[in-house]
């Protein structure tokens, strides 16, 4: 027999409620990480583990409303009205109701199956907000339910009444007056609606669907057009035009403010505020964490600390991988030599295969590292404070506020961090974003980093190294976003305005799940994408018959030498230039190329090889250079996709490696005349 089909379950709310949390608690380890179709914005789901009922879960990004002002509300606002999840929960910050509130209200009026999580509770009692559960539940007409999910607490019934909710499917009863200038005509193009777009009523509602229209919402006169044809005649225009001439210029606002007044009533009712003028433990961390001169200082000494911990707490595991990685060299070439392999095979699985990619996996527990400390400070709730305290020296030289967030972003992945740059209403911030986020370090990059810092630095300098190339790179970034805004991308810049959520301490649970889902891609890309550029700079060096493997003789070794005239002012040989040339593919990349061409089977001897050819002061350049010119091909992929235009992206690659010719240059001959060489 066929199993039944499974519940739909969907989470939905504001940006920093705590939804990844609960979302945490609910799919565990099933979750899954992708992309909406068609969207370059990070899809998750899994099934319901907290629950022996078959159901799955789908995490809808972060919406403030259901009018679609970016593609985050777009995507909930359509998973909502065409998938239809059997119910939808709500979680709500208790600390903050009335904002929250708003985008439940407007999944009422939509007629959604809601459940409501009352999430930060605690926060809320702590900063004096005592609320009546109960009052809200029956205020609302839907289930209301307490939780502190970074505890776990209240998440067991918050299942429970989920559960029966979608089995239940009661909907609520709650209406918004919008008064009686604006209810009738409300009322006659609800009718007119239901009676020639049925479809259209039975999927969105007749009522939602009207007050869309007089808010004049483009999206759904555009859905309207494209789905009844018949129904967009000069009567509905006619229904649309009367109404809207109530408030003329300000019928949407009169819209807004009915909900808000609705909304505050029941705040008023549910809400005993016990000590309002006490400052709750964020405002107190705040006042030092966002103040005008300490916020900086503050965020570069967390990122020291950040690369100090990379380093130091990392370095014993990549040692232990490395041995592991050495004596599994050893046996496999001792093996295929007991075999009587040809010496080709033999070369393609020590040389090719395992030295790629093990020059890569090594770094794993420094990556990983790194992915935890991000992890800690994204969900303690700085992050968003660093983005706030950045705002200000970003600003004055053209940079928008949120495109911060982005580039905290890209210190995972540049590949996200681009397409973040989407919740930038502004043309002129987007494409200045695009351009100098391709300049913070990644963690691929970073796998350079380690490895060449650990072979010319002692561990407690390693770090300091590693955290000057990030002050290097931030500093760049916003000296080319100066002049990328005064001479070639001009235009006025929008507002900065950005919600602020409450400190809290970090569950292990979040923690490890973030962390294990990005360092998963990361040997996900190792295992195939690496494994395939290893096995064609294997190909490179050990071809054409006869040529010593990796000499300049060889197919790598020629193009090596015809791209050597570029970089011979920095100080690199031809080896070092066709690294760089493979780092286009992926920065990983760069260490394999080492591997491969210096013919070693462990990353020491590695370092060491490398050691004996450079100084100090050419490591350093070299980890300038790789720090700024374009991470990889799939960054230059999506540059094309989101600009839409070749010349942004061709000009955003030869900015780039120009910027990087130029800082390495300079900071080769100062680092000469300091007595460095």
């Amino acid at each position: 027999m066929k199993s039944k089909k499974p519940l739909t379950i969907a989470l939905a709310g504001n940006p920093n409620t705590g939804k990844s949390t609960i979302f945490n608690a609910l799919a565990g380890q099933s979750q899954k990480v992708g992309n909406w179709p068609g969207k370059t914005v990070e899809k998750r789901w899994g099934k319901l583990k907290i629950s022996k009922k078959n159901a799955h879960v789908t995490d809808l990004p972060g919406a403030y409303s259901l009018c679609a002002y970016s593609p985050e509300e777009e995507i909930t606002r359509d998973f909502i009205v065409e998938k239809k999840p059997d119910v939808i929960i709500n979680i709500v910050d208790a600390s903050n109701l009335e904002r929250n509130l708003y985008f439940t209200v407007q999944l009422i009026e939509l007629g959604a199956n809601v459940v409501v999580a009352l999430n930060m509770a605690d926060i809320a009692q702590s900063g004096g907000h005592k609320i009546d559960v109960k009052g809200l539940s029956r205020l609302l007409g839907v289930p209301v339910v307490p939780t502190v999910a970074r505890k776990g607490e209240g998440i067991g019934k918050l299942v429970k009444e989920a559960l029966k909710a979608a089995k239940s499917k009661k909907k609520s009863k709650l209406k918004v007056n919008y008064g009686k200038e604006l209810e009738p005509k409300i009322a006659e193009l609800e009718e007119h609606i239901k009676r020639h777009a049925k479809n259209l009523a039975k999927k969105y509602g007749a009522r939602w669907i009207a007050i869309r229209l007089i808010e004049k919402d483009r999206e759904m006169i555009r859905e309207i057009k494209k789905a009844d044809t018949d129904i967009y005649d000069k009567k509905l225009e006619s229904f649309i035009r009367n109404a809207g001439e109530i408030y003329g210029d300000n019928t949407e606002i009169e819209i807004s403010d009915r909900r808000y007044g609705l909304i505050n009533g029941i705040v008023k009712n549910v809400v005993q505020r016990t000590s309002a003028d006490r400052l709750s433990a964020s405002d107190k961390i705040d006042s030092i964490a966002t103040n005008r001169w300490l916020g900086i200082p503050i965020f570069l000494l967390l990122m020291y600390i950040a690369y100090q911990f990379v380093f130091v707490a990392g370095e014993p595991f990549a040692d232990a991988i490395g041995y592991l990685l050495g004596a599994f060299a050893d046996f496999a070439n001792a093996f295929l030599v007991s075999v009587n392999s040809p010496d080709w095979l033999s070369s393609l699985v020590v040389l090719g295969i395992i030295e790629g990619i093990g020059n890569v996996i090594v770094f794993l527990p420094n990556i990983a590292f790194l992915f935890l400390a991000i992890a800690v400070l994204e969900d303690s709730g700085y992050m968003a404070r660093a983005a706030f305290v950045m705002d200000r020296p970003m600003r004055m030289v053209g940079l928008h506020g949120k495109s911060f967030i982005s580039m905290v972003v890209a210190f995972g992945c540049n590949v996200p961090a681009i397409m973040s740059t989407r919740t930038l209403e502004n043309w002129k911030d987007r494409m200045v974003t695009i351009i100098v986020n391709s300049m913070i370090p990644c963690s691929a990059r970073m796998v350079v980093f380690v490895f060449l810092a650990g072979a010319f630095f002692a561990p407690e300098a390693a770090g300091q190294v590693v955290w000057s190339l990030v002050v290097l790179a931030l500093v760049l970034a916003m000296a080319s976003a100066w002049l990328l805004g005064r001479f070639v991308l001009r235009g006025k810049q929008a507002p900065f305005v950005m919600e602020l959520p409450p400190y809290q301490i970090p569950t292990l649970k979040g923690i490890v799940l973030h962390t294990w889902a990005r360092t998963k891609d990361f040997v996900h890309k190792a295992g195939t994408f690496i494994f395939l550029v290893a096995i064609l700079i294997w190909f490179l060096a050990s071809n054409p018959a006869g040529v010593e493997y990796g000499s300049a003789e060889s197919y790598i070794g020629m193009l090596g030498r015809s791209v050597s005239p570029l970089f011979a002012p920095l100080g690199f040989d031809w080896i070092a230039s066709i690294a760089l040339v493979f780092g286009l593919l992926a920065k990983e990349v760069v260490i394999s190329a080492f591997a491969v061409l210096y013919g070693v089977s462990d990353e020491g001897a590695l370092q060491q090889a490398l050691a004996i050819s450079w100084s100090p002061l050419q490591a350093y350049v070299f980890m300038v250079f790789t720090l700024l010119y374009i991470p990889c091909f799939a960054t230059i992929a999506v540059i094309k996709s989101e600009t839409g235009s070749w010349k942004w992206t061709l000009f955003a690659l030869a900015y780039t490696f120009a910027l990087a010719w130029v800082v390495s240059l300079l900071v080769l001959h100062i680092g000469l005349m300091l007595g460095f060489g």
